[in-house]
């Protein structure tokens, strides 16, 4: 049995966060109203889980009347609004020794998890699972879809962007960037890469997958940033880490991806730690393909969240 270090005892808090406003794709505002309606909340009870859920947040009551791009950024002082109201219910949850499960949505919303993270824990880690490195800058973003740019604003690496995007200001980048990793990455922009090595920060592409398996990769992971094993850990899971066809209703997805069982084991590794405090399941789309598709994505979400509260095959 698994002995959890931050938490008092086996209590989550669920935050819904029903919102598709980091980026251009209507419908992964509906990825956490699905995964409830398939009955995940039921689930986490019958595996012995005190759950807290007052029901999604009402997040377009925060959708301001103008919301004009500043420089390629969209839709920046909703996108403000909304993570900073996330932010502020993570660190609650946390504060109150229970697990922070946040489900999206798209990732933008990570600007809200890991802050509300790190407001508790400032020694935390995060543990970053996408196809993608959401790390674009204000200046590097081609989109200017905010999705694209979460671990970027998070780590601070344009040291202007405050300075810029005054909206953001409330946003106290703590995360330093030794205790950033990634894993699953294959589909990551030039100036991200740049960002990347200049900054130091671990990443396992799916080539490393490949190369050693996802045990070994796992393992270096958590070598990389918490090689104590000591620290409170945040996971953030975009479904599109995993392969299109194992998660195909996703808004980004990339061939190659993570299997249906590396998916698991990495959620499986993580919870056996005891650290986990934070966790994120962002990007199902249930209005993208066709119902098979939707039932396969959601239910491998709601998979995906059993195995960070402690599902094990026998």
């Amino acid at each position: 049995m698994t002995t959890y270090k931050y938490l008092k005892g086996k209590n989550v808090g669920i935050i819904g966060c029903p919102f598709s406003g980091g980026q251009p794709k209507e419908g992964v505002d509906e990825g956490p109203i699905k995964m409830v309606e398939y009955g995940l909340i039921d689930q986490i009870l019958e595996m012995g889980w005190n759950v807290e859920f007052d029901g999604h947040r009402k997040l377009t009551d925060l959708k301001p009347t103008e919301d004009p791009n500043i420089g390629r950024l969209k839709k920046p002082r909703y996108v403000s609004r909304v993570t900073k109201a996330v932010a502020d219910a993570v660190e609650s949850n946390l504060r109150r020794g229970q697990l922070a499960l946040t489900l999206g949505g798209d990732h933008s919303l990570a600007l809200g998890t890991v802050s509300g993270t790190l407001s508790v824990y400032p020694e935390a880690c995060l543990i970053w699972i996408d196809a993608h490195a959401d790390i674009n800058t204000p200046d590097t973003t081609e989109s200017g879809n905010l999705h694209g740019c979460p671990v970027s604003f998070l780590l601070a690496v344009d040291d202007l962007f405050q300075e810029r995007v005054s909206e953001f200001s409330w946003l106290k980048p703590r995360l330093r960037p030794d205790k950033l990793v990634y894993i699953g990455l294959r589909d990551v922009d030039p100036p991200e890469k740049d960002i990347l090595k200049k900054y130091g920060i671990k990443a396992f592409s799916m080539y490393h997958v490949d190369k050693f398996g996802i045990g070994k990769v796992v393992e270096m992971a958590l070598d990389a940033v918490n090689p104590n094993r000591d620290l409170p850990i945040h996971l953030s899971f975009d479904v599109d880490a995993l392969d299109p066809t194992v998660a195909p209703s996703t808004g980004t997805p990339v061939r190659g991806g993570l299997t249906f069982r590396e998916g698991h084991y990495i959620c499986e590794a993580i919870h056996e730690t005891g650290l986990l405090v934070s966790v994120d399941l962002m990007e199902v789309n249930p209005s993208l393909e066709d119902e098979v598709s939707v039932f396969e994505t959601v239910t491998v979400g709601c998979s995906l969240v059993r195995c960070c509260l402690g599902e094990t095959l026998l």
